[in-house]
């Protein structure tokens, strides 16, 4: 019989205990065991019965027991090494930006307030916000530094602001332009999260969108997680608040969590909402699954979403209550 160790296959008698037939070995060399280890996944040899330290010896395949627990301790870590970088998945580097994403968008938050703030003292009729004030402060600096062509000039020569030193005017600018870059680096997060998670699990995309869909696997915590979870836990994911108050008290239970964002439930007449999210959910709950089990992309997902939310806005136009036959 064929035993399969680390270090390579050992080919005994039957019953793998009396003699050894023959040794197919490994090269010494710790990457190619890893690899031949993680390849092959070697037997037991503890319920086998067979000293692998002594089969090392006999079969050649090293001189000392020294040299057999280098190479086991080389192999091990060679091997430890490979198994924790293939663990990182497509949806954990998702789940990496999408949180990046919003320290980002927490930073700039607050950066842009700031900057609001700042540049108000010297330019308060000024109501750009976010990036349109960071872009206009890191181009512009002072408000006396504005054109005739740009379309605030006629309002910057008859502010009521404080003037800017040059000191200033060039921390102001430095500020501004940092913060800019922000926002730069927030777009390309966001179109790495929009690639990757097309990639990823195309029908989870096609349903709630890039944004949503890696929003949800990050709430979850991995695309197996979403998959594994019912569509009505699907549904109130990220409205934990709500979830809680209902379960203490007489509350009223959520109609949906994180999944308010996407426009179908969004733009949806109240009434409609709660109905619409759990077809939406259940929708998202499928289309998890395919990607993770399967992968493939099944068009008629949304087709079929798309003719159960019609047929709900036909069945429920009106709110509840309201006379229908008043015209």
């Amino acid at each position: 019989m064929e035993i399969i160790t680390w270090f390579g296959t050992i080919v005994t008698d039957k019953d793998g205990k009396i003699s050894i037939k023959e040794c197919r070995l490994c090269s010494k060399n710790p990457d190619l065991i890893a690899r031949h280890i993680i390849d092959s996944r070697p037997s037991k040899a503890r319920s086998l019965q067979l000293d692998l330290r002594s089969t090392a010896l006999e079969c050649g395949f090293v001189d000392s027991e020294e040299e057999y627990e280098t190479l086991l301790r080389q192999a091990a870590i060679k091997t430890s090494k490979i198994q924790i970088s293939n663990a990182t998945t497509n949806d954990i580097r998702i789940i990496q930006a999408v949180e990046a994403l919003d320290d980002i968008d927490e930073t700039t938050n607050l950066l842009s307030e700031r900057l609001s703030e700042w540049y108000g003292m010297f330019f308060p009729e000024l109501n750009l916000t976010s990036e349109d004030l960071a872009q206009f402060v890191a181009k512009h600096g002072s408000k006396s530094n504005i054109t005739q062509d740009n379309e605030w000039y006629s309002i910057a020569n008859d502010s009521m602001g404080a003037e800017l030193s040059g000191s200033e005017e060039k921390i102001i600018k430095d500020f501004a332009i940092n913060l800019c870059s922000f926002y730069k680096n927030r777009k390309e997060i966001e179109d790495y999260i929009v690639e990757n998670v097309e990639h990823a699990a195309p029908n989870l995309t096609n349903i709630a969108g890039a944004l949503l869909g890696s929003r949800l696997i990050s709430m979850t915590g991995s695309l197996e997680r979403l998959a594994s979870l019912p569509s009505s836990t699907i549904q109130v994911i990220g409205a934990n608040n709500a979830l809680f108050k209902h379960l203490r008290s007489r509350a009223t239970s959520p109609k949906h969590g994180v999944i308010f964002n996407h426009p179908l439930i969004k733009n949806a007449p109240w009434w409609q909402r709660g109905k619409i999210a759990r077809a939406f959910a259940s929708k998202i709950s499928l289309a998890a699954r395919i990607d993770y089990y399967s992968g493939e992309v099944n068009d008629k997902l949304s087709i079929n979403l798309d003719e159960k939310i019609n047929n709900i806005k036909n069945t429920y136009p009106y709110p509840p209550g309201k006379n229908k036959s008043k015209k």
